[in-house]
């Protein structure tokens, strides 16, 4: 409907001097022709354009959406609403949606009855219909009286009730993901509630919070109205009412001389190194198989047959090529390899080798080389295209195509240390807090780079009391808002006038403090999943006190950093090289995931995050052998007299030119790879 609409829409300025024109002309031509006195001082062109405006607003617009989900629903869907009616147990534990309840029951009882209207004192109306709905819905009988639309009635209680079951204020029992959202929060919070506060490093006292984050607001606010003149790179703009800030694109940094030459180097030493052969070679250093263990009862085969097999596996898995293509040429059948992929290949054990991996880079790192251990993660999503006839796959709106999205955490020196398998339309945010909690490595997060998919204000209000800081590159920075430490304030803050608005509402924050930090603990706790908790707070759920409590942290979190923001240069550059460096590795995706024209090849959810995480771990291990071999070039005293600070900020062990991913496969286990030994000749 959007592409229709827009592919007609010519916006039409200046409406109002349209319209004296217009009536200007027909007052002073009353019987004319339209096309002798209106076309003349508005074109027909322009006119049209008008009408597709206008059919295209709001109202029009919502009217003609309602007509094709009408006729979708009526002739196709509403065939199997009575049968999932009969097994779905819809539930709240909110008074305000009981209308919502009732409107189930009735259509849920009545839906044998052959008639197309209700009587309007028949069926619950307030607290269902939406208003824009109303006229669509009641409907005036020929003789007067005012009755319901049968289809349109229920096509709109499954409109509320999708919104309500989102947020989870209607909840479905016996359900895992929509489940009662009592259930996601620990139980015994009230007896342990000293121990979650000391755990997340908060004060027991909400005034005693608010406080410290007042004053923090404060601080930043009252340096960048100090420091505003005199920034030559932010400027801020009275007349740009929506837009009011402007900030400068960063300059480029130095060109690393050398790095293009240790490229080479790399290239030179360890020429078309086999992709399968650094799986291997990451497998004999660190003993990443050993986290794989069959299903079942006993284990068959010698360990070093398994762990050739495995290695198999796992390359033709994360390469996406398929195990029919390494069963070739290594005496392998193809239904060998299978029996080992179902025996011993799951999600958890891919988990916890990859983990593996990620420990032995962080540990084998030289800090002269790479520098002190970092703190500082970024995150991004990566659409994969994904056969359509699975739950998982969805349109992605931004990409176009039918897919699965990847979500990655990858720290400033290429390691990911997480990945999540997701929908299209899952939460980047719970994607992002998911990934700081629980990516079970040695590395702990501070700092968190997002793009503008992962950051909100709920976003910045969990990180907030989770304890580590959100750093977003913001995509819309010219219309952020700062927002006031309190009442009166704004005088305090002249050069910052155009982009103010009102103050915190700290009285909610105090008051909410609690069951905020309640919610804090499921998420670190893993009582729950996060999408599951953060699903709660929802902009279609504004009553919720806790929500908007969230919201407002979220505000006063927010302004500090967009202060810090908008005053340092450094932290944007910073933001921006962590988001680069997570770019990087999306790009190494398609390198390494090549087979079958980059498509998930499978429809089984187990079956695709198999792949992926496989992908993951054979990633990890071309970083692992890459930094052995980068720190063995520089060790040399040639290296490490032309390595310069431009070349150690841009150094990055994410690099495959000298790396070869296709030929034939063959894995020959008492091969190495001469990475300490191999010296410039």
């Amino acid at each position: 409907m959007e592409a229709e609409l827009l592919g007609e829409l010519r916006r039409v300025r200046g409406k109002e001097n349209l319209l004296y024109r217009i009536a200007e002309a027909a007052s002073e031509h009353p019987d004319g022709k339209v096309r002798d006195v209106i076309f003349p001082v508005v074109g027909e062109e322009t006119l049209a354009n008008l009408v597709k405006e206008y059919r295209a607003s709001d109202g029009p617009f919502k009217r003609k959406v309602h007509t094709v989900m009408r006729a979708s629903y009526s002739s196709h869907y509403r065939r199997m609403l009575p049968k999932l009616l009969e097994v779905l147990d819809f539930r709240s534990n909110n008074a305000i949606h009981r209308p919502l309840l009732d409107a189930l029951s009735t259509i849920r009882s009545r839906r044998d009855e052959q008639v197309q209207h209700y009587r309007l004192d028949d069926v619950t109306v307030d607290g269902v219909i939406r208003p824009k709905w109303r006229d669509v819905v009641i409907e005036t009988a020929p003789d007067g009286d005012k009755r319901v639309n049968r289809i349109n009635y229920e096509l709109c209680v499954l409109e509320s009730l999708r919104e309500q079951v989102r947020c989870k204020e209607v909840w479905v029992a016996g359900a895992e993901r929509f489940r009662n959202p009592d259930e996601d929060l620990p139980s015994d919070f009230g007896e342990r509630r000293t121990a979650c506060y000391e755990r997340l490093g908060l004060p027991l006292a909400g005034d005693a919070f608010v406080d410290g984050l007042r004053a923090e607001m404060a601080g930043a606010l009252a340096t960048l109205n100090q420091h505003m003149p005199a920034n030559p790179h932010v400027r801020l703009e009275p007349g740009r009412k929506r837009k009011p800030i402007i900030v400068s694109k960063l300059e480029p940094q130095p060109e690393p001389p050398n790095l293009a030459a240790l490229k080479l180097e790399l290239a030179r030493r360890w020429s078309m190194t086999s992709l399968l052969d650094i799986l291997k070679e990451t497998d004999l250093r660190v003993d990443f198989t050993d986290a794989f263990s069959t299903a079942a009862s006993r284990e068959a085969l010698d360990r070093e047959e398994v762990r050739r097999r495995l290695l198999l596996c796992l390359y033709g898995l994360g390469t996406n090529a398929g195990l029919k293509r390494l069963g070739i040429g290594n005496g392998v059948s193809y239904k060998e390899l299978l029996h080992t992929r179902r025996l011993y290949l799951d999600k958890q054990s891919l988990r916890d080798a990859t983990r593996r991996v990620i420990n032995a880079t962080l540990a084998a790192r030289r800090s002269e080389v790479w520098g002190e251990g970092t703190s500082s993660c970024a995150s991004d999503s990566k659409k994969f295209a994904a056969y359509d006839q699975n739950l998982m796959t969805e349109w992605h709106v931004r990409y176009g195509g039918p897919g699965v999205m990847v979500y990655w955490h990858v720290e400033r020196k290429a390691a990911c240390i997480y990945s999540q398998l997701k929908r299209c339309s899952a939460s980047e945010v719970a994607s992002m807090i998911e990934g700081v909690l629980h990516h079970d490595t040695d590395m702990e997060v501070e700092r968190q780079y997002v793009d503008s998919h992962g950051q909100s204000e709920v976003a910045f209000a969990f990180c907030k009391l989770l304890g580590f800081a959100l750093l977003p590159r913001l995509k819309a920075i010219a219309s952020q808002r700062l927002y006031l430490p309190g009442a009166g304030t704004a005088g305090q803050y002249p050069n910052l006038d155009p982009c103010l608005t009102r103050p915190i509402d700290w009285e909610l924050i105090r008051t909410q403090y609690d069951e905020m930090v309640r919610y804090a603990t499921a998420l670190r706790e893993r009582t729950a999943d996060p999408e599951s908790i953060l699903g709660r707070f929802r902009r279609s759920n504004p009553q919720h006190r806790t929500y908007r409590a969230l919201t407002e942290l979220g505000k006063a979190a927010k302004t500090t950093f967009l202060c810090d923001y908008l005053g340092s240069e450094a932290l944007r550059r910073e933001i921006h090289e962590g988001l680069n460096v997570v770019e990087n590795w999306n790009g190494a995706n398609s390198f390494i995931w090549f087979g079958k024209g980059g498509e998930v090849a499978t429809n089984r959810h187990d079956e695709q995050e198999v792949s992926l995480l496989s992908l993951h771990l054979l990633q990890s291990c071309l970083v692992y052998i890459n930094t052995l071999m980068v720190q063995r070039v520089l060790e040399e005293p040639q290296w490490t007299k032309r390595m310069t600070q431009a070349d150690f900020r841009g150094l990055t062990p994410l690099v495959y030119s000298h790396v070869s991913p296709y030929g034939s496969f063959e894995l020959k286990m008492d091969e190495r790879i001469d990475i300490e030994l191999k010296m410039a000749s």
